[in-house]
């Protein structure tokens, strides 16, 4: 083993350890009845570790923790591929497709333009607009590489989803009757504006399997423009930090690109479902391990400074999924 390995294998071993926990504490009864998924309760177990412990251990496994939230995270990002499908989205219509797009699109600008409002960094927003706009903490992740930003900003969009996916999830059930949805729209409404793939999960079989089954297709649509969307967002941050200086670079999310392959792959249905299924843990595994160590570098001071102003603007954000998702799922169905 060469020394850069030995270096990042004690960091390395203590993020895995930190997702595992977090994969056993996502299987209790009591979090998976409120949709508290892994990837979320491994960034809280890194925190509070981060905190306490980790600072006198640093030194020894800095390295391998930076390389869990890296390397990791973007391996993670591409075997997220095999939970998708191309027939999903036929499943659904070109109503669910142009929903998702048009969710996506309308929530990201709309974060754009209210944390110009709220005067806000422009790394958080950007974070706070892809964790709501597309697939919650994944999204957020995925965005990070992207956008380079810190890690503190990185936890504090993802406890953005944690609260709003949270709430929406128990909220939703009590809007489809006074919203006079049937189960196949309230499907479509839920998957296509609730953060994160386990609250949409939650939410839907709080009406049923039909809806919950409708739902997650939908949210599926949503994850699947995670690709366009980072390289849509990669060209629009090198053409705004470079245009003045000349012809601006396109730099390619390679993880984002093998993404969709993984997705198109995966839609030909070549592999088996226990293979595809152990790929889907193991793609959790590596998920909630990069989850793990960005909260080991994530300091509480740090989020402190944030202020109330990245709430606000996800509560401005979830307000739209809510009411502007609705006008919308209606004025496309």
């Amino acid at each position: 083993m060469s020394t850069s390995w030995s270096a990042r294998l004690p960091g390395l071993v203590f993020a895995a350890a930190l997702g595992i926990a977090a994969l056993g504490l996502a299987r209790l009864p009591a979090l998976q009845s409120i949709g508290l998924s892994a990837l979320p309760l491994a960034i809280m177990l890194g925190i509070v570790l981060g905190n306490s412990l980790f600072p006198r251990i640093a030194a020894r496994m800095g390295s391998g923790v930076d390389y869990a939230r890296t390397m990791l995270l973007r391996a993670g990002i591409v075997l997220f591929g095999f939970r998708l499908t191309f027939q999903d989205m036929l499943n659904v219509g070109l109503h669910g497709i142009v929903l998702a797009i048009a969710i996506v699109g309308s929530v990201f600008l709309l974060a754009r333009w209210l944390g110009r409002a709220l005067k806000m960094d422009e790394e958080t927003t950007l974070l706070i607009g892809a964790g709501a706009s597309i697939c919650g903490a994944a999204a957020v992740m995925a965005a990070e590489p992207v956008v380079r930003a810190q890690a503190h900003k990185v936890s504090v969009a993802v406890a953005t989803v944690v609260v709003f996916g949270t709430l929406g999830m128990f909220l939703y059930p009590f809007l489809k009757a006074p919203f006079g949805l049937d189960t196949h729209t309230y499907g479509i409404y839920a998957g296509a504006t609730i953060h994160e793939v386990a609250q949409v999960v939650v939410a839907g079989r709080a009406v049923g399997e039909q809806a919950a089954n409708i739902a997650v297709i939908e949210k599926m649509i949503r994850v699947m423009l995670l690709a366009p969307f980072l390289l849509l967002l990669s060209m629009w941050i090198r053409r705004r930090h470079q245009g003045a200086e000349g012809k601006p670079a396109l730099v390619i999310p390679w993880f984002a690109v093998l993404f969709l392959l993984v997705g198109a792959f995966n839609s030909l249905h070549l592999l088996p479902s226990a293979v595809v299924d152990t790929l889907l843990l193991i793609d959790t595994f590596l998920l909630a391990t990069a989850m793990a160590a960005l909260g080991l570098r994530t300091h509480i001071g740090a989020i402190r400074q944030a202020g109330a102003k990245p709430m606000l603007l996800a509560a401005m954000l979830f307000a739209y999924l809510v009411f502007g998702g609705l006008l919308l799922t209606l004025a496309l169905g």
